[in-house]
């Protein structure tokens, strides 16, 4: 059967909780929300009042990771401390409960049996202390993936600082001060995202959502500190318990607009080869790129 996918045109914190409640599905236990909070100076982020009648709808305790790259990025979320002021600044701790699952190690570890590239990875542990997640993506462009959807925030977002440099490197090096000196090729990168996706999505298996949202379209992730601002008109939100077909359907529905600024976005997914991840990751088994689009 072809996964099921939903989608609407309306982008309202009503609609998220609408597409969610489209899957049928309820998230038992303890949920970690995973999102992505925002770099200091980002102007593409979706803020925490966007999500939170979402958040709200699974009592859901929102989680983070520290990420690899330094001040030389002008990223301030590399470290805990200036993380955690940044979260507070951004109006994460104002709404919700908020883990940063890496802020005390050690890291855990979670073997990759039959992977394309990594043969482990490497995750903040409190990762560990939840029943189930609901994974809230801002799909845009990104500077070395290509594009960032759900199949990003199950493998960089849920990996820790040692974990994001597993991946950077191909299975290189965990060492962040090491990484950008090995980075991984267009095809391993690609292959490492999907092989650390799946063991988040295999370890929740059953027990995991995911809702993708097209707006502010800008072809910089927002972990930048200076990202370009949206070249694409907003689409809308999407829905469901497939990370690859939900990424595969945003691809599909940029590729199908008829809107000038496709080209410029569709420029960064491919000359990063960055739906190579989608591919890596069917091929993985753990989804699918056939699915139903099914509008709401």
């Amino acid at each position: 059967m072809k996964a099921k996918v939903y989608f609407t045109r309306e982008i309202t914190p009503e609609a998220v909780v609408r597409l969610y409640r489209a899957l049928g599905v309820e998230l038992p236990g303890r949920v970690a929300v995973k999102v992505h909070s925002g770099e200091k100076g980002n102007q593409n982020f979706l803020h925490p009042e966007f999500w939170r009648p979402m958040v709200e709808a699974v009592r859901g305790t929102i989680v983070e990771c520290n990420t690899a790259y330094g001040d030389a990025s002008g990223g301030v979320r590399d470290h805990t401390d200036a993380h955690r002021r940044l979260l507070e600044e951004h109006g994460w701790t104002k709404y919700f409960a908020v883990d940063l699952m890496d802020a005390e190690g050690p890291d855990v570890v979670w073997p990759i049996p039959g992977g394309k590239v990594l043969k482990e990875n490497r995750l903040g542990r409190n990762i560990e202390n939840y029943d189930s997640m609901l994974v809230l993506a801002h799909f845009k462009g990104h500077p070395m993936g290509g594009y960032g959807g759900a199949l990003k925030q199950l493998a960089i977002g849920c990996a820790s600082r040692a974990g994001k440099a597993l991946i950077h490197s191909a299975g290189k090096t965990d060492d962040r001060y090491q990484t950008w000196e090995q980075h991984a090729s267009k095809v391993e990168f690609p292959e490492a995202m999907a092989d650390a996706a799946m063991t988040v999505a295999e370890h929740f298996k059953g027990r995991i959502a995911y809702i993708n949202v097209m707006k502010n379209l800008s072809v910089d992730c927002d972990c930048c500190a200076v990202a370009e601002d949206p070249c694409m008109k907003d689409i809308g939100i999407l829905s469901s318990l497939d990370p690859v077909a939900i990424d595969q359907a945003c691809i599909d529905l940029v590729v199908r607009s008829d809107d000038p600024g496709k080209a410029h976005f569709m420029e960064r997914v491919n000359s990063r080869n960055g739906i190579h991840t989608i591919e890596a990751a069917a091929d993985l088994g753990y989804g699918s790129r056939e699915y139903e689009l099914i509008e709401l």
